[in-house]
C-alpha cells in the first residue's frame, strides 16, 4: 500500500512552519544571551526552553491540518510570552512579543477564516491586558540594569521577529490561493 502524495503547503502555512522553525532555533540561545548580557537568571532564562516542543509540533501539524497549524502559531506565541512575562517582570520587554503574535494572527489567515481571526485578536489583547494588570511580581528578582539590558535584547528580537514574518510573508496576498 503506498501512501498518497499530499498537496504543498500553502503560502500561509508555508510562512507559518518557517517562522515556527526560526523560533525553535533561536530559543536555545536566549539562556546563553542572558548568562553573557545579564550575568544572572541563566535558570530563569532556561525556563523558556519549555516551550520548544510546542513549537516544534506546529510544523509536524501543518501537514494533517494547515489551518490548525496556523492557528497555533500565534496562540503558543501568546502562552509563552505570558509565560516569559511572569518570568522576567513586564520592565524586561517580554510583552513586546504580543505584538509579533497580533502580526503572525493579521497574516495567517485566509478571508473566509475571518471569525477566527477575530477571536485569535481578541485573544492576544486579552492576554497582553491580562500580562499589564494581573501577573504579579517576577519569578526572578532583577536589578534595574538588568532590567534596561534585557529590554534591549528582547527589543531587538521582537523587532528581528517582526521583521523575518513580515519579509516572509511578502507577497501573501488575499489572492494567493487563486493563484
Amino acid at each position: 500500500m503506498t501512501s498518497a502524495a499530499r498537496p504543498p503547503l500553502d503560502a500561509r502555512t508555508r510562512m507559518t512552519v518557517t517562522v515556527a522553525w526560526v523560533i525553535v532555533m533561536n530559543k536555545p540561545f536566549y539562556p546563553i544571551y542572558v548568562w553573557y548580557l545579564v550575568g544572572n537568571g541563566v535558570m530563569a532564562s532556561v525556563a523558556t526552553l519549555v516551550s520548544v516542543p510546542f513549537f516544534l509540533a506546529i510544523p509536524l501539524l501543518a501537514r494533517r491540518s494547515p489551518l490548525c497549524a496556523r492557528t497555533a502559531l500565534p496562540l503558543v506565541g501568546t502562552v509563552d510570552t505570558l509565560f516569559e512575562t511572569k518570568l522576567f517582570g513586564q520592565g524586561s520587554g517580554t510583552e513586546l512579543f504580543f505584538a509579533a503574535c497580533m502580526m503572525l494572527v493579521a497574516l495567517s489567515f485566509r478571508p473566509e477564516e475571518k471569525w477566527l481571526q477575530r477571536g485569535l485578536a481578541v485573544f492576544v489583547f486579552a492576554a497582553f491586558a491580562f500580562s499589564r494588570n494581573f501577573v504579579g511580581l517576577p519569578f526572578h528578582a532583577w536589578a534595574e540594569l538588568d532590567l534596561k539590558i534585557l529590554f534591549n535584547l528582547n527589543a531587538f528580537a521582537v523587532a528581528s521577529l517582526m521583521a523575518f514574518i513580515a519579509l516572509n510573508s511578502a507577497g501573501i496576498g488575499r489572492d494567493s490561493e487563486i493563484r
